[in-house]
């Protein structure tokens, strides 16, 4: 199960928690005799509907140790979404703690899935330890990417598949910048979960685990670092809007690295957040569910920041393909050249198992152990790769191929941009145009004719947005991520911004 033969310390720092790794065995073997108790057994399936606390570790491998299968959720799930995703998965427990509302506790009863209280006691571990269960190919994880109210695609990760995201991370980044590890990041998916914290806290290294994205938490991040003499953390960008703007930096330089995944990062944020943290180890690393999370980054620390830029693959070979055709052997006359775009394709150790139930799904995205990432982007002379965006967001303006992230990229760089998300318009001559959602801390007509001028500066006419709509708010997924669609979706219903009378000078 483990990298290593032990675990970690395991600490609740904003809630002055802490087990030391003595105190994690007794929690897991005592854990563990209680799930036997309720009737889990090897095989099984085990949602756990809760996160970011000790007792989730524990149960997690609690779980493992009885030889079932753990399903971590989204705790702001619905008893409407939990029971559809209970359909799907045929869990046979439920792990709840004093956060579960009584909906969801009844959600999960009348879906027939028994409900361990994980807040309460385990009780004594009488007796010899429990043996260890699961075995290499057994599966181990399941984490649902989407359909919580339609139809649901879990990706299943075997202990073999596990295993090998953690050894190759070893291999690439070694565990020792790990040794102080903290996770800002929700546990329910595979960034936050299978790299951010379990890779460092499975190695033997002490994890500090916070309540996912919390503003008053970023806002004091630096004090969080100095005072745990953190020296790593992984993030994703729309924690460092709002940190670079409230958060003092830390003062003690105990970060020695930082990662940061889930989108592709400018090069403006990323020198920001050197900045801001006071090592040049920031890290755009790449990560798929269904890859095990980090796939690729940068090891070293003295890169020249490139929007987009990636670096090698961790265990991974990448490569770059005219083709998003599944389920046949890749043709190699099918492969890019340096800097053409074209659909990024893995192949890893660590790759998932498949969907769960879904042989379908599986096929349109696996051939021969290579997945599809559904990212387009480019391997540069160095072999490095540089994402230019997602499949499904590019922009096909009569012909032209536009990238949102692009566009990002040339506007976050504007000093008054707190957010920003490009996405395709319907457009009766051109098939698609451009799009902008935009959260700005100026909003005044002199700083918006400043913006046009900068972005006709950086931008090529075909990707200069023709509608702009200013919000309070990009809407993010509970990962961090922007769904480019939802934000249109949002837009549709507001006024865009009169850009003609904006751009002549006589106000909004």
């Amino acid at each position: 199960m483990f990298v290593d033969l032990q675990v970690g310390n395991l600490s609740e720092p904003v809630r002055g928690r802490r087990w030391t790794r003595a105190d994690v065995a007794r929690e897991v073997a005592a854990r563990a005799q209680r799930l036997v108790r309720r009737g889990l057994r090897p095989g099984d399936r085990a949602f756990l509907l809760f996160g970011n606390r000790l007792e989730f570790f524990a149960e997690l491998l609690a779980i493992w140790r009885v030889g079932a299968v753990a399903i971590p959720l989204d705790a702001r799930l619905t008893a409407f979404e939990v029971e559809t995703l209970a359909g799907a998965a045929r869990a046979r427990l439920g792990l709840v703690d004093d956060g579960t509302t009584d909906a969801v506790r009844g959600a999960l009863a009348t879906a027939g899935v028994g409900i361990v209280d994980a807040s309460e006691p385990p009780g004594s571990a009488d007796g010899p330890p429990l043996p260890a269960r699961a075995k290499l190919d057994d599966d181990g994880l399941i984490l649902f990417t989407s359909g919580s109210t339609g139809n649901p695609k879990g990706v299943v990760h075997t202990h073999r598949s596990l295993r090998a995201r953690w050894i190759t991370l070893r291999q690439a980044l070694g565990v020792d910048v790990f040794r102080r590890t903290l996770c800002l990041l929700p546990t329910h998916f595979g960034h936050g979960l299978i790299c951010n914290a379990l890779y460092p806290w499975l190695s033997g290294q002490d994890l500090l685990i916070t309540p996912p994205f919390q503003p008053d938490l970023l806002m004091r991040l630096g004090a969080l670092v100095d005072e745990h003499e953190v020296t790593f953390m992984s993030s994703v960008p729309s924690m460092w809007r709002l940190a670079l703007k409230l958060a003092k930096r830390p003062q003690k330089g105990t970060l020695e690295r930082v990662h940061v995944g889930s989108a592709p990062l400018s090069a403006q944020a990323w020198e920001d957040i050197r900045t801001w943290t006071g090592t040049p180890a920031v890290c755009n690393a790449y990560g798929i569910t269904e890859t095990g999370s980090w796939v690729a980054g940068l090891a070293g620390r003295d890169v020249v920041p490139e929007d987009g830029l990636i670096g090698e693959g961790w265990g991974a070979v990448i490569r770059v393909l005219h083709t998003r055709e599944g389920g046949a052997p890749l043709d190699p006359s099918q492969i890019c050249d340096v800097d053409e775009p074209g659909f990024v394709w893995l192949n890893t150790p660590a790759l998932m198992r498949g969907y769960l139930d879904r042989d379908d799904l599986t096929e349109q995205v696996v051939s021969e152990g290579w997945f599809l990432t559904g990212d387009i982007g480019v391997l540069d002379a160095r072999g490095r790769l540089v994402l230019r965006g997602r499949e499904r967001d590019e922009i096909n303006k009569g012909g032209a191929k536009i990238y949102p992230g692009d566009v990002d990229a040339v506007v976050e760089r504007f000093p008054h941009t707190t957010d920003v998300c490009t996405f395709a318009l319907d457009d009766p001559t051109y098939g698609q145009n451009v799009g902008m959602a935009l959260v700005l801390d100026d909003a005044s007509p002199a700083t918006l004719r400043a913006l046009h001028g900068w972005m006709k500066d950086h931008l090529a006419e075909p990707k200069m947005p023709v509608r702009w709509y200013l919000i309070d708010a990009i809407p993010r997924t509970s990962r961090g991520k922007i769904n480019r669609d939802h934000v249109k979706e949002r837009c549709t219903t507001l006024e865009p911004l009169d850009l003609a009378t904006v751009l002549h000078g006589s106000g909004r």
